[in-house]
């Protein structure tokens, strides 16, 4: 995980791949414990047709979590593990 800080408002809309490049979705919106502030998950946007194979938690509304846990990297995109995702 890169030890820069993003602010919220800079991970809002980034797109989200796997690290072989597999597009999954948007960042939607972030999860977080409220008294420690510690990340949970990421709310996904416009899932791709991929998600599917995937086997994600997702909210009461239907939306797919992808765990903060499984991400590697922040820049440009947000780059998840797959392998952390299944």
């Amino acid at each position: 995980m890169q030890s820069n800080k993003n602010p919220f408002n800079a991970l809002v809309g980034k797109m989200i791949v796997t690290k072989e490049g597999k597009r999954l979705g948007f960042v939607k919106d972030i999860t977080f414990e409220t008294r420690s502030g510690e990340l949970i998950n990421v709310v996904v946007k416009d899932s791709t047709v991929y998600t599917k194979n995937l086997n994600l938690e997702r909210t009461p509304s239907n939306e797919l979590l992808i765990p903060y846990s499984a991400i590697i990297a922040i820049g440009d995109f947000v780059i998840v593990s797959e392998e952390d995702l299944i």
